[in-house]
């Protein structure tokens, strides 16, 4: 019992450690664990929509019209005449064209006619963390959260430069919403440069989120010329809507390739140009991921690519891709089409577009536990229709499946629960005596057949199972929006009225009850208060959660009291002669 109440403990002021150093890091302070503060600073204005074409940030130094040393940098030969970087700001620019917006029936995009860039998403089937008369805005160009989408050319001859996301583009004429009976809506931009003539499509499907970008590229020039497609995200370090402080989800770059598998870019490591990342493949998609939503460039498949992540200005940086196109002869023309998810993180949406898009849902190390359990809760909401009844039902089939478990570990509590009153003695007879006391002891469960840690091991076994359960419910979108009973209109915000907090926090009482009571004084008030610490802690945490933990309680209390019960049966029984 000593060894459990310390475990414990040990795990009680764990969590009060780890929700002080979120707190600090939400707070811009360095992390307890090592690591600098996510930067916060919100630009003072809305930031043009000029992010560097791939590494051609300042990269810190004072002169921006030097390349950037960050792998996958714009080198010296993209660098046209008057030595400016292809997306650097010009001396003076000419008044900004309206955006075009495009319109299917979930989504709707803008797109800058200067440089076809698409900066700005409205995902309208889901209500904003905040404000929830409003769509959400993933992609956005308004002050101080700079999320935006960007392709260009590079690889020009000295002295000129291809079209980038900085070039002026001209726009065909044409329907900007989708028609009745149409599947498809589409705008048509046109840019020339450096001797390349870029004819842009987007479109934008019925029912999708998925934007295809189709670039024809044509040499109008005398000679052959090879350009390098780039299709970029840059982003600013801006936290998400909605965000709590007293849990963490990953916000930030990511990149997938079949070798080195999803791999996080952290602003940080970007920041101090050592960006982790996998420098080239023949497959694989680049995106930012945060909670709930993802971007995501998706190339064609089975071509060259080499991924680059750099910074661009101060609290601002880019993840993407650059592939080569071979050489275009003088009159040809080359087609290349990529794909750009803006989202919400729906696994089997995402399954179908690219693998490995999927694993965006971000389950940590338990990926290989919490996809089956995502997949029976899918399972259960086909059943009941309503993702809090499939959070009940999901919770009892786990509990039930862990129970030969979980009676180990309650009838290895009950006999604890039996024989301290004895120890109880034997700490007043030995006192200060630790060695003779804990000999008392181990004879004392020599006797009574007690194994010690019998009431710890089983739940050890439980405990990865329950935490990606826990990870399952935090980061699944199909959470946000859905309704419960009554008052619980989101199973992804916190309960409105505080109830499922504080019938969850009764439980935990009754809990502590049924529990024997640790002999030394301070482990026995550390266990009543534990239960008020956690309920207030859970009084921030998304509804469906709560009430997970809340099923959860409620069935190990009748899991608990029907061992306590059938083991006191089993004593009152006479015994056979």
């Amino acid at each position: 019992m000593q060894t459990q109440r310390l475990i414990l403990w040990m795990v009680f002021s764990m969590s009060l450690l780890m929700l002080w150093d979120g707190w600090q890091r939400h707070n811009g302070r360095a992390s307890m664990f090592g690591g600098a503060p996510t930067a916060e600073t919100a630009t003072g204005g809305a930031r043009p929509a000029n992010g560097g074409a791939p590494g051609a940030g300042t990269g810190g130094k004072a002169d921006p019209s030097v390349p950037s040393a960050v792998p996958g940098a714009v080198t010296s030969a993209d660098v046209p005449a008057g030595g400016v970087v292809p997306g650097a700001a010009p001396a003076s620019a000419a008044p900004a064209a309206q955006p075009i917006r495009l319109k299917n029936d979930v989504f709707a995009i803008e797109v800058d006619p200067q440089g076809g860039q698409v900066v700005k998403t409205e995902l309208l089937t889901h209500t904003d963390a905040e404000r929830p008369e409003l769509p959400v805005t993933l992609l956005s160009n308004a002050p101080g959260k700079i999320y935006l989408a960007q392709s260009g050319l590079i690889g020009a001859p000295a002295g000129a430069s291809f079209p980038t996301h900085r070039t002026p583009m001209q726009v065909a004429d044409g329907p900007r919403e989708l028609a009745a009976g149409a599947d498809t809506v589409a705008v048509v931009l046109t840019g020339e440069s450096g001797g390349l003539k870029l004819e842009r499509t987007i479109a934008i499907r019925r029912g999708s989120y998925l934007v295809t970008m189709t670039d024809r590229i044509t040499n109008t020039g005398t000679g052959p010329l090879a350009p390098t497609l780039y299709r970029q995200l840059a982003r600013d370090t801006h936290k998400p809507a909605g965000e709590s402080q007293f849990y963490s989800t990953y916000t930030g770059p990511v990149v997938f390739t079949d070798k080195d598998k999803f791999q996080k870019v952290a602003f940080d490591d970007i920041e101090k140009g050592k960006p982790k990342l996998t420098p080239s493949a023949n497959d694989g998609w680049v995106g930012v991921i945060q909670h709930y939503f993802v971007a995501a460039w998706v190339p064609p498949e089975k071509t060259p690519r080499e991924f680059f992540a750099s910074k661009i200005d101060s609290n601002f940086y880019s993840i993407g891709f650059k592939q080569p196109l071979g050489e275009i002869a003088p009159g040809a023309s080359q087609v290349v089409e990529s794909k750009l998810y803006v989202g919400p993180q729906d696994q089997d949406t995402l399954a179908r577009i690219a693998p490995g898009l999927d694993l965006v849902v971000d389950y940590g190390w338990l990926t290989f536990i919490a996809k089956p359990i995502f997949w029976l809760l899918q399972q259960l909401h086909k059943l009941v229709n309503n993702w809090g009844w499939a959070i009940v039902l999901l919770t009892i089939v786990i509990k039930t499946a862990f129970f030969p478990l979980q009676a180990a570990s309650y009838k290895s509590m009950a006999r604890m629960k039996a024989v301290t009153p004895r120890l109880t003695a034997l700490r007043e007879r030995y006192g200060n005596d630790r060695v003779k006391m804990n000999q008392a002891m181990m004879e004392l469960y020599k006797e009574e057949k007690i194994n010690p840690l019998g009431g710890c091991l089983p739940i050890v076994v439980q405990i990865p199972v329950f935490i990606a359960l826990y990870w399952v419910l935090l980061a699944s979108v199909e959470m946000r929006n859905a309704p419960w009973l009554g008052w619980i209109k989101d199973l992804a915000a916190p309960d409105p009225f505080y109830i499922l907090p504080l019938v969850m926090a009764g439980t935990m009482f009754f809990q502590v009850k049924l529990n024997p009571t640790p002999p030394d004084p301070v482990q026995a008030k550390m266990m009543t208060i534990m239960p008020l610490v956690f309920s207030v802690m859970f009084f921030f945490f998304p509804a469906g959660l709560v009430l997970y933990w809340l099923v959860n309680n409620v069935y190990s209390i009748a899991q608990q009291w029907y061992i306590n019960t059938h083991m006191d049966a089993s004593k009152a029984k006479p015994k056979k002669t």
